[in-house]
């Protein structure tokens, strides 16, 4: 009886370590949220599109910028969340690309700019933007190649229906973004 207890007092701790949020992240020299599930590449998007293939992962540019408050929501509110972070974490291959930056970024049409300059000619005005990329290369400008942008901060349950419906591949659907979020409303709603 002696031994069972430490097992199942270790087998709730780990249960309630595993429904808590993930720590929120860092910020980097550059003044922005370093997280886990972020990769650290030479912004060729080509190049990443392929490692995100080939890790079975979707490609996700995050833009964001030093100070943004809603970075900042996002950051310490959304993205710890369990269920989103492993998302991040597992499926998607995440890039940050700093709005106001001077690190080289190599678009999926070969164009080679600073951040800043890519960022102003993709027309990104609202930080944090999410540009979800396709599993194909398409030789245009990422949010022309983007099977979805989400510009701005959103709450955990949007921004989980978001990851999930890009996943399930439902810019292919019949369904849009907009009726797949309400009816997961509703289903989460019915099982609360």
């Amino acid at each position: 009886m002696t031994r069972l207890f430490p097992t199942l007092a270790t087998s709730a701790l780990l249960a309630l370590a595993a429904a808590l949020p993930s720590p929120a992240a860092q910020l980097g020299d550059d003044g922005l949220h370093k997280a886990p599930w972020m990769h650290d590449t030479f912004k060729d998007l080509r190049e990443d599109l392929a490692e995100a293939n080939a890790a079975g992962q979707r490609l996700l540019i995050l833009i964001e910028q030093r100070g943004c408050i809603y970075c900042t929501k996002m950051h310490e509110e959304v993205f710890p969340q369990p269920e989103i972070a492993k998302l991040l974490s597992e499926d998607f291959f995440v890039i940050q690309i700093n709005m106001f930056g001077d690190v080289e970024v190599t678009d999926l049409d070969g164009t080679v700019l600073p951040e800043k300059d890519m960022v102003r000619r993709w027309g990104m005005l609202f930080t944090p933007t999410m540009i979800f990329l396709p599993e194909d290369l398409k030789e245009l400008p990422a949010p022309q190649a983007a099977v979805a942008v989400m510009p701005g901060a959103f709450e955990k349950g949007t921004t989980r229906h978001m990851l999930q419906w890009v996943l399930e591949k439902g810019y292919d659907g019949d369904e849009p973004f907009q009726k797949y979020h309400a009816r997961k409303l509703e289903e989460d709603r019915a099982k609360n």
